[in-house]
């Protein structure tokens, strides 16, 4: 009996010391974050254990204590039991966590996902079989078993009567169902093209028996572009407007405005005539308005000398020697020089 509880007592030790206690005491206690689980200690490091040799067990020791103290604090919160799981409910997060890429932009409808939700049409499940009343079975929605079924179905095909009796319906019905896919593709494609705001070149009409007239003007505007001159030479409806974006639908065109090359001999000789047209401008000159102007000038000079002499009764010898007018205020007028004449006199 005694060698029995000496066991279980060594047991219970040996245990003791495997699970280390719940109770964690720190310097300083640390900051939580609960909404985000996050706890952040600001206890600086022991020197002692920061060795090489001790490191690793001593951030070990203390990533464990740290956990052990962020769970004692879950713990405090009210819990509930939801289908034999004890649950947390955490309280608002007090840190914002940055994302690393940003948040998705909400993906652009298609036309006719747009067309239903205008009209309220809302998608509803189909099944994977339907009841054919003529071959009295369920046949599938798709797969080999639905194309075989319609081969069971319309094995004979009645011939229009505008139609030639010796074309092949049964390959005029394919050629119809793949253009119907391609039909298809092409606006999935163009679906995707417009969410990604990305420009599709125009093309011609894609179903010539249900074609709009915008479809049938860029399929004769596609057309006249595809000769060597553009559409020039084309005839024109009476009607008929010019056709804008030639470039876009023309393989090699480019609205671009051609700039000459930065670097290189073009661009030295370039600036050099430039600069001579810069130095070597000079003043235009009109001859025959300049010519007027001095006759002019000229003629009125004379009549004013005529007029001096006039008012002098013709005994004064004094005369403007270079035979210009004389300027305002210091003209010979009376009690100016003739007067200093007739003292000397």
């Amino acid at each position: 009996m005694d060698v029995v509880v000496s066991e279980i007592l060594q047991k219970s030790e040996s245990e003791a010391l495997k699970y280390k206690s719940i109770e964690v005491k720190k310097h300083l206690e640390l900051e939580y974050d609960l909404g985000t689980l996050l706890a952040v200690d600001n206890n600086d490091f022991e020197s002692k254990f920061l060795r090489p040799d001790k490191r690793e067990d001593y951030f070990l020791n203390l990533a464990r204590d740290n956990t052990q103290l962020l769970i004692n604090q879950l713990w405090e919160l009210p819990t509930e039991r939801v289908e034999e799981a004890v649950m947390v409910k955490l309280p608002p997060a007090k840190t914002l966590l940055p994302r690393m890429k940003p948040v998705p932009k909400p993906k652009s409808l298609t036309k006719w996902q747009q067309f239903a939700k205008d009209k309220g049409i809302q998608k509803k499940k189909k099944a994977k079989l339907s009841w054919d009343q003529q071959l009295q079975k369920w046949i599938p929605l798709y797969g080999f078993k639905r194309a075989q079924a319609e081969k069971e179905k319309n094995w004979v095909l009645e011939v229009p009567q505008n139609a030639d009796p010796n074309e092949d319906q049964f390959a005029k019905k394919v050629t119809a169902r793949s253009e119907n896919v391609a039909k298809n593709e092409l606006q999935r494609l163009r679906n995707i093209a417009k969410s990604k705001n990305v420009k599709v070149p125009r093309v011609g009409v894609t179903n010539p028996d249900n074609a709009s007239s915008k479809e049938l003007q860029t399929a004769v505007t596609v057309a006249k572009a595809s000769t060597a001159s553009l559409g020039k030479f084309q005839d024109k409806l009476p009607k008929e407007k010019e056709a804008r974006g030639v470039a876009d639908i023309t393989p090699g065109a480019s609205r671009k405005r051609k700039l000459p090359p930065v670097a290189g001999h073009i661009e030295k000789k370039e600036n050099l005539e430039i600069l001579d047209s810069i130095l070597n401008k000079r003043p235009k000159m009109n001859i025959e308005q300049a010519v007027a102007k001095q006759i002019q000038s000229t003629k009125m000079d004379l009549s004013d000398n005529n007029h001096h002499e006039r008012s002098k009764g013709g005994g004064s010898k004094s005369k403007n020697k270079m035979g210009k007018k004389p300027k305002g205020g210091k003209g010979q007028r009376s009690g100016g020089k003739n007067s200093a004449g007739r003292k000397r006199r």
